[in-house]
């Protein structure tokens, strides 16, 4: 019996492929299995190639797996397009109204099943998804009372007669399993997981829960792949708490609406991928010079333009740090995996305010759309940390014709900030430089005096942030040294293991704060390794040149890199590794 699958559907969209792959994943959840999910989507409403790949274990798994097991093929273009990524026993599993064919020179094995017969026999031909999932069940050795609650889940809202429709396709799939060679019905028969159901989320899902645990009342967003669905699970959540979701006209009002939330005290933020990025930037400026708390969620895809609006990609590192025109105290984090996000997210929050600047929390397509397994969070919400925000106790009279030291100079960088309103507390507020209570003043003495001040922040973050560094490193000299950020995380983690039992010394080393670069302490690990190898989605090597810009290096550094809208695969990650030490 198999510890580890990989299943993967594929179709045209509007077909149910998503559906089909998130009802098997919740089946499984909820039977003790750990599982990772990634989609494929095509940037169209209807039509288009579509798959969903879905890796099983009874071990903890965090990346795509390197080949798949089982392919289920509702045309011949997902055969044409995912047919190169089977195992040497892998199993093509098709319908047969289309008439199935293997590429030439593809040696795997593909059966024909009446798929589009059975659903029709059930009431819909649009239900073959569902007798592929029932067919699915049967050849991992799961009964159907595994998908019952999940299918009832699913279609009870929809009525009873769609719900027995339903219940019956995956039946005639799961007893069609029957027909298939005596072989194949034992060749991906899975274990039994430890039976604790988890949680099955994407990383968009633990950002807006991360963004309600740190009390946010107001997001202002415009529909972009791949944040939309922080909007969409917000639209529903906020209102329980006492919040609203506001989608805005363009990026730009968005940004300079959840600015002036923040401004009046009200936790707020906005959440756009790459193009809408770009349109923000002179609002973040403005955050930056008004010294306003900020946070701007940044779900990475392929650029530039509209790009790869529905592919993966880690280009938008360095817009990231340098989009801001000027010098902008602004920080920079990126999340590692699925159990840091909903954590970061309430540590970007408090970030914003504590330091009092724009906070860009930096996630990627693979990290945010792709569906992981966690054990059930801890009910603790994390502290809500204000800075220094003053006014709760009152203020001392101003002398007369004076204001508020809005921007007052201090050792730190960080000044007192009052809410509008505050007795006492008046001062003015404006894009252009300004003087300690905000009136506008170009005098060189005063610039040179606030922009030091508001850069000079800065320099407490990297010890106040949660890991700025997330370091894997079992040798005291190693002969790699693996760098990487953001959704390659799991990949990396799993090559780094795959080289060590293939005797190699591997340390690894995760940077999860861009801006500023805790270069100290990525140094450390630097002067550790033979060789650095940086791993990312990009083709420049942006993370790279963060680097070494910041740090000393020995030697040239490496590089691992893909760019072709696909998420690294560990197998690719090791290959790359061992021709650096060719």
């Amino acid at each position: 019996m198999m510890q580890e699958i990989a299943w993967k559907i594929g179709g045209q969209q509007g077909e149910g492929i998503e559906s089909a792959g998130e009802l098997l994943a919740r089946c499984l959840a909820r039977n003790g299995y750990h599982l990772y999910g990634y989609r494929v989507f095509s940037s169209r409403i209807r039509g288009g190639h579509t798959d969903y790949q879905l890796r099983v274990g009874t071990k903890a798994v965090a990346a795509i797996a390197d080949h798949i097991d089982l392919l289920i093929a509702l045309d011949q273009e997902t055969i044409a397009l995912c047919g190169s990524e089977l195992s040497e026993k892998g199993l093509v599993l098709a319908d047969d109204q289309f008439g199935p064919v293997l590429p030439a020179g593809t040696n795997v094995r593909l059966i024909g099943a009446p798929l589009t017969k059975m659903a029709e026999q059930a009431g819909n031909a649009k239900m073959r998804n569902v007798v592929a999932l029932g067919l699915t069940l049967a050849l991992l050795g799961k009964s159907l009372a595994v998908a019952d609650e999940a299918l009832a889940g699913e279609f009870a809202e929809k009525g009873d007669a769609l719900l027995a429709g339903n219940l019956q396709a995956l039946r005639l799939g799961w007893e069609y399993a029957a027909q298939l060679p005596a072989d194949l019905t034992q060749a991906f028969l899975l274990v039994d997981g430890d039976g604790v159901s988890r949680d099955y989320l994407t990383g968009n899902e633990a950002i807006a829960q991360g963004a309600l645990d740190a009390g946010v009342k107001l997001m202002a967003a415009y529909p972009i792949t791949p944040a939309s669905e922080i909007m969409e699970i917000l639209v529903k959540q906020l209102p329980k708490r006492g919040g609203v979701m506001v989608q805005t006209e363009d990026e730009i009002a968005a940004c300079m609406m959840a600015i002036g939330a923040n401004y009046a005290g009200s936790r707020a933020f906005t959440a756009t991928s790459g193009p809408g990025f770009s349109l923000m930037a002179e609002s973040i400026g403005l955050a930056g010079m008004t010294e306003t708390p900020l946070v701007v969620v940044d779900v990475q895809r392929g650029g530039p333009s509209t790009g790869l609006p529905s592919k993966h990609e880690q280009s938008d590192i360095l817009a990231a740090i340098h989009s801001t025109h000027g010098e902008a105290a602004k920080i920079v984090m990126a999340p590692d995996a699925l159990a840091a996000m909903q954590s970061d997210t309430v540590a970007a929050f408090n970030l914003a305010e504590q330091y009092q600047c724009p906070v860009v929390l930096l996630s990627d397509m693979q990290l945010s759309l792709a569906n992981q397994t966690q054990d059930k969070p801890a009910t603790d919400v994390p502290p809500v940390q204000r800075g220094k925000l003053v006014g709760e106790d009152p203020l001392p009279d101003l002398p007369k014709n004076q204001y508020f030291k809005r921007y007052q100079l201090t050792p730190d960088g960080i000044s007192p900030r009052v809410l509008p309103g505050t007795p006492n507390g008046m001062h003015h507020v404006t894009g252009l430089e300004h003087d300690e209570t905000g009136r506008p003043f170009e005098g060189t003495a005063n610039r040179i005096t606030q922009t030091e001040k508001r850069l000079r922040k800065l320099q407490g973050v990297v010890a106040n942030f949660p890991q700025p560094v997330r370091i894997d490193a079992p040798y005291a000299q190693a002969q790699l040294l693996l760098l990487s950020l953001g959704g390659a995380n799991g990949a990396v983690q799993e090559a780094a293991a795959s080289l060590r039992q293939q005797g190699i010394k591997v340390n690894q080393a995760q940077i999860r704060l861009l801006q500023p670069f805790p270069a100290e302490v990525l140094q450390t690990e630097l002067d550790k390794a033979d060789q650095v190898v940086v791993v990312e989605h990009n083709a420049g090597g942006q993370l790279a040149q963060l680097v070494q810009t910041h740090c000393r290096l020995v030697r040239p550094l490496q590089a691992v890199r893909k760019f072709d809208g696909n998420p690294f695969r560990p197998a690719e990650i090791v290959a790359g590794c061992r021709e650096v030490l060719k």
